[in-house]
């Protein structure tokens, strides 16, 4: 017959899913009772996050572990521990996840590039600002996590397909900037029909099964909308900071503010505004404002940010020798912005 002390020497060293801290650390063993007659032990568990499926497989383990050791039934209740207890271990947790994550000591700094709506030009601007930072002396790569609407291998002209070395996957490196897409792995443009799990599943495969090398800037190009996968960008990176893409019409400007809600919801820190498509320049110097005004300034004070740039309608220019229909060249008006909205980027992290 199992006693409450050794139910909680059984039980102290399983480990809190989120916290990485065993339940003797946080003492997250709240209460222990035991009906002699039915050899049945309830005990009470206080962890980081409850109702999740990482309590779901602590669960198993934990049943698992009384059982093989004499009980006949087991009852377990989850409970949330303390707030101070969780700010006491959530930066080393987070710190470990991270680590974990990328699968070495020194992790990137990552930039999730998001947008409510699509079709507002959010990978564009990934392409551009992963140029751009390149083009500072960055080591870059982008993760096109659009999983369904990949675009970033066409927009760069990359007709090349990642290699396999032991384990790992090796990027695509194009312009000195490494790529990693969904559209690598389909043939012939075919549609992705998968379900949620699987989508965070290969988003994973993209962060510890591709060797990315010492890198400065990791770029995560995401779906529109707040679903599956941003979410699981939100729990994986716990540090991500987000770049929210909208056009200047207002109506565009309010569905992003969605996306910037989300990130504020889970601590990701938002570093500003990009307002893509902002006007177009006639020859004459005018401009002409095609999708409105305004749009940008009413998101960023929505989100309590400011706006990093506003990118006018313009081709890149066009070059015989290099096939890549969305890369702005170092020297065109439009390349000269991203590069300024790259430059307060990088101050911005190396404030921090």
């Amino acid at each position: 017959m199992l006693s409450e002390e050794k139910v909680r020497e059984l039980l102290n060293p399983v480990q809190d899913p989120f916290l990485h801290k065993t339940l003797e650390e946080t003492g997250g063993i709240n209460n222990i009772s035991i009906k002699e007659e039915k050899n049945h032990v309830s005990v009470k568990i206080g962890i980081a996050k409850t109702n999740t499926a990482e309590q779901m497989q602590m669960q198993q383990e934990m049943v698992g572990i009384l059982k093989k050791n004499g009980a006949s039934t087991v009852g377990l209740r989850f409970e949330q521990l303390p707030d101070d207890v969780i700010q006491k271990y959530q930066p080393a947790a987070e710190e470990e996840q991270e680590k974990t994550l990328m699968g070495g000591d020194k992790q990137p700094n990552f930039i999730a590039v998001a947008s409510a709506k699509g079709g507002v030009g959010k990978s564009t601007v990934t392409v551009n600002l992963a140029m751009s930072l390149m083009r500072l002396g960055k080591k870059v790569g982008i993760i096109d996590a659009d999983i369904y609407g990949f675009s970033v291998p066409d927009m760069m002209g990359i007709e090349n397909r990642p290699q396999v070395r032991g384990e790992k996957i090796i990027p695509v490196e194009r312009f000195g900037v490494q790529v990693i897409s969904m559209g690598f792995f389909v043939e012939d443009n075919a549609p992705v029909i998968w379900r949620g799990p699987m989508l965070g599943k290969m988003l994973s495969s993209f962060f510890k099964e591709v060797e990315w090398g010492d890198l400065d800037y990791l770029l995560l190009d995401l779906p529109p909308g707040t679903g599956d996968i941003a979410m699981d960008v939100h729990e994986m990176i716990p540090s991500c900071k987000e770049l929210i893409v909208s056009t200047p019409h207002p109506s565009a400007a309010f569905v992003a503010a969605r996306a910037g809600q989300m990130a504020l919801k889970t601590d990701h820190e938002i570093l500003g505004i990009v307002e893509n498509m902002a006007y177009y320049e006639s020859r004459t110097g005018e401009k002409e404002y095609v999708f409105g005004k305004g749009g940008g300034d009413k998101l960023a004070e929505a989100l309590d940010t400011k706006v990093l740039g506003r990118l006018p309608l313009q081709q890149p220019y066009e070059e015989e020798d290099e096939f890549s229909p969305s890369v702005y060249q170092q020297d065109h008006p439009i390349g000269k912005e991203y590069h300024k909205v790259a430059s307060k980027i990088v101050a911005n992290f190396e404030e921090t």
